[in-house]
């Protein structure tokens, strides 16, 4: 049976994403050493809470820059946050839609998130674009004076976990599309056989881009809304995790298995040689990408309605460059790679 920790979830969520934080980034500038290190960038919240932003970057050319050095990564980001305060009724609102376990709050309540959320795009076309994001949330009543006197927080309302990792290529490879899931479903079943099909089915519902009819990448898993309570997408004798032990033991399993999902297919392929047309295709993909997490995410929208929001770090998962083309004739021949990829992208696939 799964010992009962007495130090608060919050703290122990806190603690483990900053150590992944670290571990990830530390992969990263392993494998391309001479590569300029991530940004690390401290910052403190007015209204309550901080945070840690790992960026990479390489400066374009200009003066005292001849060219763009070629690096693995052309742009990425490896962020936690920490933050506390006050959520307003707007917040309220839009959070109820997508978490049945939040009740119809008409006032401002007290909140704590801490998360890690990542995005790494590397230079190379054959070099498949990466996100992960795992977060801790919680909502409580306003502390009595006995509370406030004796440094303890209101009544606990609402808490739960979310999250996942999906994967985005610009051409696809399937022992890439194969090795990936599986990482992640050795993750998932240990905490439950029905974890991973149900939330490889949600990631591949959830990262659709309804107005193109077509999914974002070759998907993975995502979740929300994860805790004690019943959940849409599990039955009531479903294998899954239940209790708050069980649960963060699952998030810890899930994001410990990024680093081995994702970099072996980063270091077999950023050095693959590539041409103009493939780059171009690449960067018409990021537009996709783009038009996905500004159009659709609910975690870009509520992270730009909370009070104090860091618009750098919210932002930090668009590309450096991407391109729209009118009428793109890219893609639309089924028997090129281009058009390989679109095919998979409209009609999802089994991969583990």
């Amino acid at each position: 049976m799964t010992a009962i920790s007495e130090v608060p979830m919050r703290q122990r969520v806190e603690e483990y994403i900053s150590k992944l934080q670290e571990d990830i980034v530390g992969a990263f500038e392993k494998l391309d050493p001479n590569a300029p290190s991530f940004k690390r960038d401290s910052w403190l919240r007015a209204q309550g809470g901080r945070g840690v932003s790992c960026v990479f970057a390489v400066p374009a050319p200009g003066p005292g820059v001849e060219a763009v050095q070629e690096t693995a990564l052309e742009k990425g980001g490896v962020n936690i946050s920490i933050v506390h305060g006050m959520l307003p009724p707007p917040a309220i609102k839009q959070m109820r839609a997508d978490h049945s376990t939040i009740p119809d709050i008409q006032t401002s309540v007290p909140f704590f998130a801490a998360g890690i959320s990542l995005v790494i795009h590397p230079r190379n076309p054959h070099a498949p674009t990466v996100h992960a994001n795992y977060r801790y949330f919680e909502i409580t009543e306003q502390p009595t004076e006995e509370e406030q006197a004796q440094g303890k927080l209101g009544k606990l309302i609402a808490w739960w976990f979310g999250g996942g990792s999906d994967l985005t290529p610009s051409y696809l490879y399937e022992e890439d599309a194969a090795h990936f899931h599986a990482t992640i479903k050795s993750a998932c079943d240990p905490h439950g056989a029905d974890v991973y099909p149900a939330f490889k089915k949600w990631c591949d519902e959830y990262f659709h881009i309804t107005h193109r009819g077509e999914s974002r990448g070759i998907g993975g898993i995502f979740f929300d809304d994860l805790s004690s309570e019943p959940h849409k997408r599990f039955s009531e004798g479903a294998a899954r995790p239940k209790t708050p032990e069980e649960i963060f033991a699952f998030i810890k399993a899930a994001g410990d298995s990024f680093v081995p999902s994702y970099l072996p297919i980063l270091e077999r392929r950023y050095k693959t040689p590539s041409t103009e047309h493939e780059r171009r295709w690449q960067l018409i993909r990021r537009g996709r990408y783009v038009e996905f997490n500004l159009v659709y995410d609910r975690g870009t929208k509520f992270g730009l309605m909370t009070p104090g929001a860091r618009i750098e770090s919210i932002l930090m998962s668009l590309p450096e460059t991407a391109r729209w083309e009118y009428m793109s004739e890219l893609g639309t021949d089924p028997e090129s790679r281009e058009g390989k990829l679109a095919e998979v992208l409209k009609n999802p696939r089994e991969w583990a």
